[in-house]
């Protein structure tokens, strides 16, 4: 299938920020930049939609403890989007390659979601919070650049997102421990916050 790769990256991006991949597409096809872009996507209530909610997340997403709770909403979103962008770029005319497509569009998407997920988890581990915006605008000029790339490189583009996928995998597997421990103190000091409340005293 020649649009693979364009399905394979805008997967990933859906998993960042669904609503950025549509928007972007929608304003290629719109625009004229490229024919490969289907015309459900550059329908102007898909773009619009699209461009206020991609404003939600641009905030959500630079708050401390918010962007994980945003992510975590967007568990089902983010890969269903990834599926749905990817079968329309297939055709989505319900034949097995739009299926395929879906398939690789909506695991990918969940795949980095799952990156995302996690490593702003780990990142909400420290007590500052720029970590969090500088996090959030590298995935937006990440999301925006690559998914650019692929509309004219898309074979170069899924290259480089297999890359960035395997090395966002290999992080978080470091990360895992770091938020276990960050979600072991918590939970011990909310225990320790009910039983000051519950002996009436203040807590330490």
């Amino acid at each position: 299938m020649s649009v693979l790769p364009l399905v394979f990256t805008s997967g990933w991006a859906s998993g960042i920020n669904a609503y950025a991949v549509v928007l972007l597409l929608g304003v290629f096809g719109a625009t004229g930049l490229s024919d490969d872009v289907p015309e459900t996507l550059q329908r102007p209530e898909v773009l619009i939609a699209a461009g206020v909610l991609f404003l939600c997340e641009a905030v959500a997403d630079k708050i401390p403890y918010v962007d994980s709770v945003w992510d975590s909403v967007h568990t089902v979103v983010r890969p269903v989007a990834g599926a749905w962008v990817g079968a329309l770029l297939a055709g989505h005319s319900g034949s097995p390659s739009d299926v395929a497509a879906a398939l690789v569009g909506g695991s990918t998407a969940l795949a980095s979601h799952t990156v995302k997920a996690g490593t702003r988890m780990a990142i909400n581990t420290s007590p500052e919070p720029f970590s969090n915006m500088i996090m959030s605008l590298a995935e937006d000029l990440g999301v925006a650049g690559i998914v650019t790339f692929a509309m004219f490189h898309p074979g170069a583009a899924a290259v480089i997102t297999a890359v960035l996928l395997a090395a966002g995998l290999i992080a978080l597997f470091f990360l895992v421990s770091r938020i276990r421990r960050f979600l072991r103190r918590r939970a011990q000091r909310r225990e320790e916050r009910r039983l000051a409340a519950h002996e009436g005293r203040p807590p330490d």
